[in-house]
């Protein structure tokens, strides 16, 4: 029965401990040394990717860090002694049977339950000697070693404590843990350090009573110690009455073991043995005595000189192997589906500017562009072209006399004020366009879901259709925002939203203004078409002369089709009214007009289509950067910088795990 990893410290807080040279023993214990650097690299890692994309992973992983640190690089020297930690719940007697083993009475015993709060070591003098032991053996305690001097220190919380015998076991080491299920409040008083001990130890002595032999969440802990990363054995002591039978006692025993082990536990378990209830022991006035389950069994301290430290040690560095490198792979997974979020939330938040974008352009200055194109294309005129383009000016002349006169009359008649120009129209919209994109996005990017929305024409940035497809229905999935790009819209919420406006209001002008590179687009432009035109478009070059600007030459050419001079008028002010006021793509695509004729259309359309998008395009990356320096710019370099570290490591740790798997314990 596996349990899950156990909880521990917090992932912002781990840092890789010192491992030194105790690995130089390694390869006897059937390890292969460029494993071991591969699980430093890992544990470096793992722990780094977390914190980029700030997983909520910190007990599972600190958990992790800490057995790979305290039970994979520091513990494959052959020559450590073994571990055994006594554990149990209150009053079940661990400092008793630790003092019987140790030789001496060091722990306070008694009735009260969580008396002792400290970890306290019975380290073989012969082993103790040895430089540099006891400070790798608390090395899993962040605590530097001190000697035992009076037993009851052990009534207070601290770092571990250590005595040195010369009797006993002489190649265990024994550590004397605090209970793990006393407390009040539901809170656990001593679970943390006992934690700490357990997930040192290389074997646990389990000793329990009639009174939590079944209990579940004491069971469920040991368990979860005994078998959350790696599989260790155990020895279980059953502290009962003298009148319990040895069938009793095999069926309560057996109960704990098959909570811990399932099935198999003649292969984790070491050892079971009674411990008979004396008020004697529990006064402290005499030692434990141990006795095997059945008559025939080995003694305590038999079956402890029967264990082959090396073979325990390849066993159980194998099962940690194997589950370290499995919760590896997890933690990995966590991190791509945490990346994929990342890289999934950026798209959404340069979506939603694309589209706000998009509403900050809708308009065009056409007036100002097309009359600077043909300035430009005239100048470039054949000077047959030229004198036709004289005459048209004089075509065109009743046609602007009719409809001034028709403004002149309509603004007496009516007392409204006379309208306003194209250039002033577009620099009031392109004005209200701005504050509305720039609102929009600001209010977006600071949602903790932000929802890609469709624009009003149905197009997105690129003009591409985003209807849903057959099947398809409703919006978008919204992308939540990530924990790394929280602080980035904490320092954007904290910024006076005013000052962001007044910012892009303040290059409104450069935003509408033509501009050198704008002047340059019509001059390629101009040439581009201009070596496109074969005989033909030459000759249709004599009628398109007539215009001084694009909206006069299509009127014009309403009134040579249709001789209508009525509704040539009423066509020019719809064409004005598109090219000043509407959508930009709509003004790209060029929708029939009534009166054109196909070819005109197809002229107007081949022509307005490239100077519209050259426009598009060069403001498009101004206000883009402008929207980014003021709005978006810290959110997406926090979210791209995360995303790039974050995939370097887990392309590191993929492939390291790859190489693991080929080099675990065999």
């Amino acid at each position: 029965m596996r349990r899950g990893a156990p909880s521990g410290l917090r992932c912002n807080s781990i840092e890789p401990l010192n491992s030194g040279n105790i690995f130089d023993g390694v390869c006897q214990m059937g390890v292969n040394a460029s494993l071991h650097d591969r699980l430093k690299a890992l544990r470096s890692e793992l722990p780094r990717l977390a914190e980029v994309l700030r997983l909520e992973a910190g007990p599972e992983l600190g958990s992790w860090c800490k057995v790979v640190d305290t039970r994979l690089l520091t513990r494959f020297d052959p020559g450590f002694p073994l571990v055994a930690a006594i554990c149990g719940g209150g009053s079940s007697g661990k400092s008793t049977l630790f003092n019987s083993l140790a030789g001496g009475p060091f722990a306070p015993v008694g009735g009260r339950a969580g008396m002792n709060r400290r970890v306290l070591f019975s380290i073989p003098a012969a082993v103790a000697e040895k430089s540099g032991f006891i400070a790798a053996l608390v090395e899993p305690f962040a605590g530097a070693p001190e000697p035992l001097r009076r037993s009851q220190d052990l009534l207070q919380a601290g770092g571990p404590l250590f005595i040195k015998t010369g009797a006993g076991l002489p190649h265990l080491v024994l550590l004397d843990t605090p209970d793990f299920d006393t407390g009040s409040g539901g809170r656990y008083a001593n679970r943390q350090s006992a934690q700490s001990a357990l997930e040192a130890a290389d074997i646990l002595i389990y000793i329990f009573t009639n009174s939590n032999y079944n209990n579940r969440d004491n069971t469920d802990f040991i368990a979860q110690m005994l078998t959350g990363i790696g599989q260790r054995k155990c020895i279980l002591v059953y502290r009962c009455y003298p009148s319990f039978t040895p069938e009793e006692v095999a069926e309560h025993a057996l109960t704990v073991a098959r909570n811990i082990y399932g099935s198999e536990v003649e292969r984790w378990v070491l050892g079971i043995f009674r411990a008979e209830e004396d008020n004697r022991v529990a006064a402290g006035e005499s030692g434990i005595s141990l006795r095997p389950l059945r008559a025939e069994g080995a003694s305590f301290e038999e079956t402890v000189r029967r264990i082959d430290a090396t073979e325990l040690r390849r066993e159980l560095h194998a099962s940690m192997v194997s589950d370290v490198l499995a919760q590896a792979e997890a933690f990995l997974s966590r991190g791509r589906d945490s990346l994929e979020e990342l890289r999934r939330y950026s798209s959404s938040v340069r979506a939603a500017q694309n589209l706000c974008l998009q509403q900050a352009l809708r308009h065009f200055p056409m007036d100002r562009v097309m009359r600077q194109f043909a300035k430009i294309w005239a100048r470039t005129d054949p000077p047959a072209v030229k004198i036709m383009r004289r005459t048209g000016s004089l075509i065109e002349l009743p046609l602007k006399v009719l409809i001034g006169a028709a403004g002149w009359a309509r603004e007496k008649l009516s007392g409204e004020p006379p309208m306003e120009t194209p250039s002033k129209q577009f620099a009031q919209r392109l004005e209200e366009n701005l504050v509305t994109a720039a609102t929009d996005l600001h209010q977006q990017v600071l949602r903790p879901h932000l929802t890609p929305a469709v624009s009003v024409s149905g197009l997105d940035a690129s003009g591409a259709s985003k209807a849903p497809a057959a099947g398809q229905a409703g919006r978008p999935a919204a992308a939540s925002a990530p924990a790394v790009v929280i602080p980035a819209q904490q320092r954007l919420r904290q910024r006076d939203f005013d000052s962001i406006l007044q910012a892009i209001l303040a290059c409104r002008g450069d935003i509408g203004d033509i501009g050198a590179d704008m002047e340059r687009d019509l001059a390629r432009l101009a040439d581009h078409f201009r070596g496109r035109m074969g005989v033909w478009d030459k000759v249709a070059q004599t009628f398109w002369a007539f215009l001084n600007v694009l909206p006069a030459a299509a009127a014009v050419t309403y009134v040579l089709s249709t001789g209508d001079a009525v509704g040539a008028t009423a066509i020019k002010v719809k064409l004005t009214g598109l090219f000043g006021l509407k959508d930009l793509y709509a003004l790209v695509a060029i929708p029939v007009t009534r009166g054109l004729k196909q070819a005109d259309r197809k002229q107007l359309q081949a022509m307005l289509g490239p100077v519209a998008q050259a426009w598009l395009n060069r403001k498009f990356q101004k206000v883009q950067a402008l929207f980014e320096r003021e709005i978006t710019g810290d959110i997406l370099q926090t979210a791209e910088q995360a995303a790039a570290e974050s995939e370097r490591l887990i392309t590191a740790i993929s492939e390291g795990l790859a190489r693991d798997k080929e080099g675990q314990v065999e």
